[in-house]
């Protein structure tokens, strides 16, 4: 449960109980030792109220009769420590009271005692001659006043625990959230590389040498050794990218020669050995169609761009179209195209049309319709191919375009760069390529979309007649 809670809300939170303990523990000490004090001043206060009425109270006698001190008079010394007096005679008798002041039931012969809730004090004057005998004079105070008084004294120790624990609270808070701000910035930096992918970026050392400061040289360290990393393997990938395309690009030569003396024997070898050497052409001829996609893949990884010019891309699409007349087996393959001029490469553009087309034969069952739209919209050229076959399962749809990605399996018949072509010929000229069910969710749709040119496109010939077989 703690472990969910920010750190610092568990430093602050730790740094109040330990001062709501050290001040329950001051408030305790100190609220004891208050209210003993304030209970030996009250009885204090009493003894010498008592002592100040007897040293001052007045008896006469006029006329052989004893006067008496004035009720005013009791209520001038009761008033100023809201006190009650009554004097009394020795047998208990009441001679004389202060204003409101209550009927104790008291011991006239106990000094001191609570009665009623009232602290009583009884002390006693000698009557002058000729009387022979004592008064008995009583000074109380109410014991509520004392109560009242240590109320507030608890109460003033309440608030001051729950104050004191309370700025303990947003104290340990301010100096948490200081505390956090290197880890904070820590945080924010490795969000931002973690944006931006550059381990270039250094980190925030804090000045102070702690264990924060110890984060933060280790964390720099480690994104230096990421950084030579990458540029390590981006290196060796570069690399890699241009053997790659070198090797493909000098494959092209002697391929071509292979394939020329391959053709020449199976023209003229018959029997096995004809049949021998029409394989080994076949073979071949896949071999050129290979180093020709990995020459293409490897040319866009390297960034190496073949040479642009305004062209007509109906054309591309028409010619992409009779290539593969001849090998629709039993589908049937129309094309729709209206002129539009776009800037790029002619011979990867072509091979973006052979290709999708190409793949909706392959991968389904004869007696498929496929069809090749090319028009424009607004700005863009939209080349779109449509199948009603059984389309491409939502678990692949996500891979279709990555390479050696065989939607048919190694039964296929392909090597799976078909589309990852299409895909990187579409990127290279600034457009993008997606897939989609077909019309009434049958089949599969694939949508390219790339720059059209602005100027005026040349007369494009007729649209390729629809093969069928």
């Amino acid at each position: 449960m703690l472990e969910r809670i920010p750190i610092r809300w568990r430093l602050a939170g730790t740094t109040a109980v330990l001062t709501f303990a050290i001040l329950c523990t001051f408030a305790l000490v100190v609220g004891e030792l208050t209210s003993d004090r304030i209970r030996s001043d009250f009885e204090h206060d009493v003894q010498a109220g008592v002592i100040n009425l007897t040293d001052h109270l007045t008896l006469r006698i006029e006329d052989n009769k004893l006067v008496r001190p004035t009720q005013s008079t009791l209520d001038l010394y009761a008033g100023s420590g809201h006190a009650v007096i009554r004097l009394l005679t020795q047998d208990g008798r009441v001679l004389r009271t202060s204003s409101n002041a209550p009927d104790l039931a008291t011991d006239p012969f106990v000094p001191t005692q609570e009665v009623d809730g009232y602290r009583v004090e009884t002390r006693t004057v000698a009557l002058p001659l000729p009387y022979a005998g004592v008064i008995r004079v009583q000074y109380a105070r109410r014991l509520s006043d004392l109560e009242s008084t240590l109320e507030r004294v608890r109460l003033f120790l309440l608030f001051g625990v729950l104050g004191g624990t309370a700025l303990a609270l947003l104290a340990g808070l301010a100096i948490a959230q200081r505390a956090m701000a290197p880890i904070t910035s820590l945080t924010a930096r490795a969000e931002e590389i973690r944006r931006t992918r550059d381990p270039g970026r250094s980190v925030p050392v804090p000045r102070a040498d702690d264990e924060v400061a110890e984060l933060a040289r280790t964390l720099d360290r480690m994104l230096r050794a990421l950084d030579a990393a990458q540029h390590e393997t981006e290196a060796a990938l570069a690399r890699q990218r241009e053997f790659v395309a070198d090797a493909s690009h000098e494959l092209r030569t002697p391929l071509t020669s292979v394939l020329a003396n391959l053709e020449l024997l199976a023209e003229t070898l018959e029997g096995e050995q004809g049949e021998a050497a029409c394989s080994a052409l076949r073979s071949s001829q896949r071999m050129r169609r290979l180093v020709a996609d990995l020459l293409l893949l490897a040319r866009a990884d390297v960034g190496r761009e073949a040479v642009r010019e305004p062209f007509d891309l109906s054309r591309a699409v028409a010619a992409a179209a009779g290539e593969l007349e001849a090998v629709t087996a039993g589908h049937e393959l129309t094309v729709d195209v209206e002129p539009v001029t776009v800037v790029g490469a002619r011979d990867d553009l072509h091979r973006v049309a052979l290709n999708l087309m190409d793949n909706a034969i392959k991968h389904t069952p004869p007696g498929t319709h496929v069809h090749a739209r090319l028009r424009r919209d607004g700005d863009e050229a939209v080349l779109e191919v449509v199948d009603d076959g059984p389309g491409i399962p939502p678990e692949l749809r996500e891979r279709i375009f990555e390479r050696f990605v065989r939607g048919g399996g190694e039964v296929a018949g392909s090597s799976g760069l078909g589309l990852a072509i299409v895909r990187a010929v579409a990127q290279s000229h600034g457009g993008e390529v997606t897939v989609t069910d077909g019309p009434d969710g049958r089949g599969a749709r694939f949508v390219v979309r790339i720059p059209a040119a602005t100027q005026v496109p040349r007369p494009a010939p007729e649209a390729a007649p629809a093969a069928r077989s």
